[in-house]
């Protein structure tokens, strides 16, 4: 891996887990925007027709992700982070899109999905899944 690459993995990587760490806080403690504890259907997630207790289950999906991409080894769990932040950000891609909300509301998860993806691309070899591992 050339050193450019190196550059390009950990700032997308780290970057995302900043974004995954300040989301999953605030849904874990069901913050709204303001950082004052928010009624139920805080920011939006009622209007996107989801309970709130979504946010606490997303919350902690997200913090454990982040941890398992950032620890050494463990390629397979790291597998299983990229794939849960694709379909996490895919997911409220779709929802707001589905409800009609602007540009951007959808921002925020589009910009998680660019870094999931070019975080993904660059991971070292390291960090990969090897095909003999798998079984195949």
């Amino acid at each position: 891996m050339n050193k450019r690459n190196k550059i390009i993995y950990w700032i997308a990587t780290l970057w995302l887990s900043l974004g995954m760490v300040a989301t999953g806080i605030v849904q874990l403690f069901k913050m709204n925007q303001e950082g004052s504890v928010a009624p139920p259907g805080a920011d939006g997630i009622g209007l996107l027709g989801y309970p709130l207790y979504l946010l606490t289950i997303l919350g902690i999906w997200k913090l454990l992700g982040v941890v398992a991409l950032l620890l050494p080894r463990f390629p397979l769990l790291k597998e299983w982070a990229y794939a849960g932040f694709f379909f996490l950000t895919t997911g409220a891609i779709f929802s707001h899109i589905a409800i009609g909300n602007p540009v951007k509301d959808i921002f925020p998860s589009l910009l998680l999905l660019v870094l999931t993806c070019l975080s993904w691309y660059f991971r070292p070899a390291d960090r990969k899944v090897e095909v003999s591992t798998l079984g195949v």
